[in-house]
C-alpha cells in the first residue's frame, strides 16, 4: 500500500495537485476536512485567526485508520504522518507575491496572510518535511500543473 502526503503552506495548489493525481492514479483521495469532523477533532476555535484548533497526534491517529488502500492526502499538517506511513511527499511552494494574491482571494485574515507568508519565506513545510525518504519539490508560480504531475508519476 502507497500513501503520497501533499502538502505546503495554504494557497500553494496542495489540493489542486492532490485530486488530480488521485483520479489520474485511481487512488483514494483523503480529504482531512472531513476526516477532522467525521472524528470530531477539533478542540478549539482561533476567532482572531478564524481556524479551527487540531492536535496532530489525533489527526494521525485517524488518518492512520482511513488508509485502507494507495492513497493521496493533501493538507499542511499532512506531512506529520509517521516517515513509515509515507511513500511520497510532495511539498508545493509558490512565491511570495503569488501567495499573498491567493491567501487575500480567499479572505484569510491579515494575521493569517502575514503567518502564512512567514512559514513560506522560511519554509516551514519543506524543513519540516525533512524526515521523509522520498520527498519532491514544486514552485507552483513557476512549474505547471501537468509537468509537475509527470515528475510525480515518474517517481511512483
Amino acid at each position: 500500500m502507497k500513501v503520497i502526503v501533499v502538502t505546503g503552506t495554504p494557497c500553494t495548489g496542495k489540493t489542486t495537485i492532490a485530486k488530480v493525481l488521485a483520479k489520474k492514479l485511481k487512488w483514494k483521495y483523503l480529504d482531512v476536512n472531513k476526516i477532522i469532523k467525521k472524528y470530531k477533532l477539533i478542540e478549539s476555535y482561533d476567532k482572531l485567526r478564524k481556524t479551527n484548533e487540531v492536535s496532530i497526534k489525533k489527526l494521525n491517529k485517524a488518518l492512520l485508520k482511513e488508509i485502507k488502500s494507495n492513497s493521496i492526502i493533501d493538507s499542511h499538517l499532512s506531512h506529520y504522518l509517521p516517515k513509515k506511513s509515507v511513500t511520497l511527499c510532495i511539498v508545493l511552494k509558490c512565491s511570495l507575491k503569488d501567495l499573498k494574491k491567493r491567501l487575500i482571494k480567499r479572505k484569510y485574515p491579515e494575521i493569517k496572510i502575514k503567518e502564512n507568508l512567514e512559514a513560506e519565506a522560511f519554509e516551514t513545510s519543506l524543513v519540516e518535511s525533512s524526515k521523509h525518504k522520498n520527498v519532491l519539490v514544486f514552485d507552483t508560480s513557476k512549474e505547471s500543473k501537468t509537468s509537475i504531475l509527470k515528475i510525480i508519476l515518474k517517481h511512483i
